[in-house]
């Protein structure tokens, strides 16, 4: 690529990104361009394949470069009033129904009362910018595919009722009833978002844009996994020759899997729960961060993939 065009796309990712530029309504051009972002990508060459490439007359070892980069495989909403998930072209995915009405604090906003119970649903829903990240990420060589499908419902709160809006089974898993397990955050460090499990919707919580992200952080959680109790598809590849992709998420853990603010704010970096970065409250309850993923990959040059090394 050229240093005009290398300039020009940055001066694209600059206007449509900007530095935690306020976003009125999230929409799907505007989480299409949110992938601009050289800081979330973070593309970097891991090491080098190995192939067997065999023709009729003889056989070779041939290689290719590892390289490896974050995908961004979905976005997930918090919010408070069923029905009103801020990305608003998939909102007819998630609207209330018999098992799944209201939403919102469980609080009357009285000074003395000292009841900090908050509920958000969740929604998973794979990210629609494949074409502008593709696009974008060409500048640097080899990309990797990700696990998410643009638009598709990995997990809707509102279908997950028992789970979700009851905590069950989890309410009895060791993980929830044992203080220090899975905590965003810590009690020592005086930076405690909350606790993973039990996976639902409800949780205690003086502010409001920290009890979304825990939310958020229990739905990644749960996508990012086989076999869980809820009512969800897995986000995830299959691992196959040349192609390693990203396994569960964990919290606090950057090489599993990091989150880039859509809204309240519009975000160009992405970070781990929990961060020291700016907590904007949304007035009407609603978040969404995009869930950008760990891939490793390199390009086929043969029948027969033989290894890979990784450089320190």
């Amino acid at each position: 690529m050229t240093p005009v065009r290398k300039k020009l796309h940055s001066a694209i990712a600059a206007i449509l990104l900007g530095v935690s530029s306020s976003v009125l309504a999230l929409d799907t051009a505007t989480i299409a361009g949110s992938t601009l972002s050289p800081d979330c990508i973070s593309y970097r060459v891991r090491g080098i394949c190995y192939w067997l490439l065999c023709t009729l007359y003889s056989c070779s070892v041939e290689t290719s470069v590892k390289v490896e980069h974050y995908v961004p495989d979905a976005v997930v909403s918090s919010y408070a009033n069923t029905g009103e998930n801020p990305w608003v072209e998939v909102r007819a995915m998630s609207l209330p129904n018999p098992s799944a009405q209201g939403g919102g604090d469980g609080t009357t906003n009285e000074e003395h009362e000292n009841n900090l119970a908050k509920f958000k649903n969740a929604d998973v829903i794979g990210h629609p910018g494949a074409t502008v990240f593709s696009q974008f990420v060409s500048q640097w060589g080899y990309s990797c595919a990700g696990a998410g499908t643009a638009f598709m419902p990995y997990l809707l709160s509102t279908l997950d009722t028992v789970a979700w809006r009851y905590n069950i089974p989890e309410a009895l898993y060791p993980e929830a009833l044992i203080p220090g397990m899975r905590e965003i955050g810590t009690r020592w460090g005086l930076n405690l978002w909350g606790n993973v499990y039990p996976r639902g919707g409800f949780l205690h919580q003086v502010d409001d844009h920290k009890s979304a992200a825990v939310v958020a952080q229990r739905a990644g959680d749960i996508v990012t996994r086989r076999g869980q109790p809820h009512v969800y598809q897995p986000l995830l590849a299959s691992a196959r020759s040349g192609y390693w992709p990203a396994g569960a998420l964990m919290e606090t853990d950057a090489s599993t899997g990091k989150w880039q603010e859509l809204t309240p704010t519009l975000s160009n970096s992405c970070a781990v729960f929990p961060h020291s970065g700016l907590k904007v409250q949304a007035q009407r309850g609603d978040y969404a961060w995009a869930l950008w993923r760990p891939y490793a990959c390199c390009q086929r040059q043969g029948q027969v993939f033989l290894g890979s090394i990784d450089f320190n």
